[in-house]
């Protein structure tokens, strides 16, 4: 896109109703990991371990959203964003994971929630970004049935305490990456590995999902409940069948898998034979208990991926062709910079007939920021930006539904096994001071939100 074009982008395109957000979650912003009664994460246990984060990386103090809240949420509001993604801490909420309730842990995100509202910007919360209490990873985690009763109980204290002023929830966030990364390759927390694993956990986060949406359906009539799907748009490297097969496997894993059970459809097992698997540990009421008739879904894309078969790796009998071997541009997680993806997944899940709104509940990109004069420039954030909403829009001319827009992420963060390496923000965190910079992107996307645009 020229930036005659990128100029020409306003806000008013999208439509009065559009909505405009930024992201966070908990664990990659919060620190102050022990305070106030908090409880152990998996991912504090995990980044605790030689080798596991790059760089020797923590998040003990991350970017100390705890106590820099208030000066955070004004920033946002500098910003002109109008709604406020965060995720609310398990183990901050409930430190054994079940009760009792730690009210320090309450007070906390009651404050968050009713300075939001001074500032006139609506909380939405997701619940589960990720953060599973130590305690219940000790007896399984997500890998144990009773994972289904934990989290409802969880979920029944959120709904309790803050269902009064939160009328925007999202379940759980990125049920594919957790379960993938954290209990099928062991490259997230908690470490584990294996098929196993992975399908019991794959179950239990499925029945968790509607089982918590139910849950706040039931307590809070009125109030607007999605989750959200990691979305990657996929592509055979070549046009062989072995190719395309592999592309389709692929697409089933990532982008099927998790969200066609929620929808009513089951899981895809004819596209994804492992998924046969999973007969094992689905009981009789499972299929009646795995969807629910969400008010949206959350699609969040970064990237595409490129496929080709490969007999090496078993289950899916596919591979990756990275950006760096098709030598195109990439930011710092080695993600392809190719906007036509947000398009291309916009209408893709539009052809499920059963989901009301799509909402793109993440997108954004990691790259160097150059901090010269006391300024900071990101002009390839900057630009991403810009071209993915391009993409947006030409979805929404073509007819397909999308209703708004959050970007990931309102401050350089915590960014899981990367460590701080990569910065997604929107505002610039030096880690060794906690000074607060609005970048270049960020000053661009105030300026695009306007009143005055």
């Amino acid at each position: 896109m020229s930036k005659t074009e990128n100029a020409l982008l306003n806000k008013e395109q999208f439509g009065e109703d559009f909505l405009w957000g930024v992201s966070t979650a908990a664990f990659q912003i919060e620190g102050a990991h022990d305070a106030d009664g908090k409880g152990a994460s998996i991912w504090d246990v995990f980044t605790s371990q030689k080798g596991k984060i790059k760089n020797g990386h923590h998040a003990l103090s991350a970017c100390d959203f705890y106590t820099h809240y208030k000066n955070d949420i004004a920033l946002i509001r500098e910003l002109n964003i109008p709604n406020f993604r965060f995720s609310i801490s398990w183990p901050r909420i409930m430190p054994n994971g079940s009760h009792p309730v730690n009210q320090s842990g309450i007070d906390y995100y009651n404050k968050i929630i009713d300075f939001l509202l001074e500032c006139n910007i609506e909380p939405w919360v997701t619940l589960y970004h990720w953060d599973l209490p130590h305690a219940l990873e000790e007896k399984g985690g997500w890998t144990n049935r009773e994972s289904v009763t934990w989290f409802s109980e969880y979920t029944e204290v959120c709904v309790h305490y803050f269902g009064d002023r939160v009328k925007n929830w999202m379940v759980i966030n990125e049920p594919s990456v957790f379960t993938g990364a954290g209990y099928f390759l062991g490259i997230h927390a908690p470490g584990k590995k294996g098929l196993t694993n992975y399908l019991k956990a794959m179950h239990h986060v499925t029945l968790s999902t509607a089982a918590g949406a139910k849950i706040i359906r039931n307590r809070l009539p009125e109030a607007n409940i999605g989750t959200t799907f990691s979305c990657t748009h996929i592509e055979p490297e070549t046009d062989k069948p072995k190719d395309i097969e592999a592309a389709k496997r692929v697409d089933t894993l990532l982008n099927r898998t998790f969200i066609e059970p929620i929808l009513g459809l089951g899981y895809p097992k004819e596209d994804l034979a492992v998924l046969k698997k999973l007969k094992s540990y689905i009981l009789e009421d499972d299929v009646n208990n795995m969807s629910f008739d969400f008010d949206f879904i959350g699609l969040q894309c970064y990237t595409r991926e490129v496929v080709r078969a490969s007999l090496l790796i078993p289950y899916i009998g596919a591979e990756l062709v990275s950006a760096e071997k098709r030598n195109v541009i990439a930011t710092e997680m080695g993600w392809e910079v190719y906007p036509p993806a947000l398009y291309h997944i916009i209408k893709r899940f539009n052809a499920y007939k059963n989901i009301k709104k799509i909402i793109i509940t993440e997108n954004g990109a990691a790259f160097p920021d150059v901090v010269k004069n006391g300024k900071v420039y990101d002009i390839k954030r900057t630009h991403y930006i810009q071209d993915h909403l391009e993409q947006l829009l030409k979805a929404k001319k073509d007819g397909y539904n999308v209703d708004g827009y959050f970007v990931w992420s309102l401050t350089d963060n915590f960014e899981w096994a990367e460590g701080y390496n990569a910065r997604f923000g929107l505002i610039h965190i030096d880690f060794d001071t906690q000074k607060r910079t609005i970048k270049q992107s960020g000053m661009w996307f105030r300026d695009f939100l306007s009143k005055n645009n």
